[in-house]
């Protein structure tokens, strides 16, 4: 069994001044990344208007798959015309581990 976990630093649009208007951009990406059958929530940055961390974690039985549903993640955060990603951070843990 492996697990994946991917952190994404993005930075949000500048109409997002206040924390209830930060929400209203994280709720819809949390949902949508949901939808690959994964664990996601905003995970850092929580009190900073702008900025936002949000979490992916992913279980399979190989890491092949593992690596599959976090680049088809990526490949939604990139693609979101609202936000930047500035940057993801991937980690995979094996049976080893």
């Amino acid at each position: 069994m492996f697990t994946g976990t991917v952190v994404f630093d993005v930075l949000l649009p500048g109409d997002s001044r206040s924390l209830k208007a930060k929400r209203s951009y994280v709720r819809p990406i949390v949902a949508a990344l949901r939808r690959f059958e994964v664990s996601a929530a905003e995970v850092g940055s929580l009190d900073l208007v702008g900025r936002a961390e949000i979490g992916v974690a992913v279980i399979a039985p190989d890491a092949g798959h593992v690596a599959e549903v976090l680049d088809s993640c990526e490949h939604l955060m990139a693609g979101r015309p609202e936000i930047e990603l500035l940057s993801a951070r991937r980690r995979l843990h094996g049976e080893d581990d």
